[in-house]
């Protein structure tokens, strides 16, 4: 059975979109960005939309029951794929090895022309892994 991962706020609600989909002992999170609380994008370039990029993904994580800790694979979206050693450093600070199944895909924009990075994920429900 499906079941909703439901954030608040919730901007994806008005676009038809989940934040994320449990589906037995998985969560499948959509695309997470730099957004803040007010749905727009954080200023401070890439460093900072990353960083709330992953509070987001955090946020919609735990919602779901999970955490980055149970994180499996994850698709990043980037603008521009110069800021690939960052993203490195952000794997390191963000997740433990084992790391997760990556994909990193450089994409000519994003759903908000400002958004520099967006990142979705599967992850195990806690305590499933």
């Amino acid at each position: 059975m499906r079941e909703r991962v439901i954030t608040n706020p919730d901007h994806y609600e008005p676009f038809l979109l989940s934040q994320g989909i449990r589906f037995g002992n998985l969560l499948f999170m959509s695309g997470q960005a730099g957004a803040g609380a007010d749905g727009a994008i954080v200023p401070g370039g890439f460093q900072a939309q990353s960083e709330q990029a992953f509070a987001n993904l955090r946020r919609a994580l735990e919602a779901g029951g999970s955490s980055l800790a149970h994180v499996i694979k994850t698709t990043i979206f980037l603008t521009d794929m110069r800021h690939l050693d960052e993203l490195v450093e952000l794997r390191r600070r963000y997740f433990t090895a084992p790391y997760p199944a990556e994909s990193v895909v450089e994409v000519k924009g994003l759903y908000d022309p400002a958004a520099l990075i967006e990142i979705e994920a599967v992850a195990a429900v806690a305590g499933a892994a």
